[in-house]
């Protein structure tokens, strides 16, 4: 498995021109709103078979004007417009937004496994004392805590059992 897939730079003027590209699209879209966990609970989701539906009710409440007040025919016309517009800018950011996240995740495992190695060249009998010092440093994170001294504490006396109910007259126990 190659171990170093991504060998890249991000120089600070690239940063700052995609944070300045991310705020361009904030403004082009300035009706972006956040929902709650709870509000998204509560709302009704369009999945693939939901949007023909929408497609088709729009179609028909556009073609009978007379049948809904104008302010609905408007809104709803208008959401179904901004529902297809949004759709494709959607698509293209979660494929962003995975790769983003798989190249953060590759790096990452890069960087770790480089620094595992500079820290096991550290500990080799070759390291000189300042590296033995680096060691001691870098291997704080690999470091456990020490247990708490365990107090003996005297144990509580055991509850007495529940004594059995007396047999009854007459009766007889084997």
């Amino acid at each position: 498995m190659n171990t170093n897939r991504v060998s890249a730079t991000l120089s600070t003027a690239d940063q700052e021109a995609v944070m300045t590209a991310l705020g361009v699209i904030r403004e082009r879209l300035p009706f972006l709103i956040d929902l709650t966990t709870a509000e998204r609970v509560i709302l009704p989701k369009l999945g693939d078979k939901t949007q023909p539906f929408v497609r088709k009710a729009v179609d028909i409440a556009l073609q009978h004007p007379e049948l809904l007040p104008a302010g609905f025919l408007d809104e709803m016309r208008k959401d179904a417009q901004l529902l297809v517009g949004l759709s494709p800018i959607r698509l293209a950011i979660d494929l962003l937004q995975k790769q983003i996240d798989d190249t953060v995740v590759q790096v990452g495992a890069e960087a770790y496994a480089a620094a595992r190695t500079v820290y096991a060249v550290t500990k080799t009998p070759y390291a000189g004392a300042i590296l033995r010092t680096a060691a001691e440093d870098l291997g704080k994170r690999f470091g456990r805590k020490p247990r708490a001294a365990v107090v003996a504490t005297p144990a509580a006396p055991p509850e007495p059992a529940p004594s059995a109910p007396a047999p009854a007259p007459g009766s007889h126990n084997a």
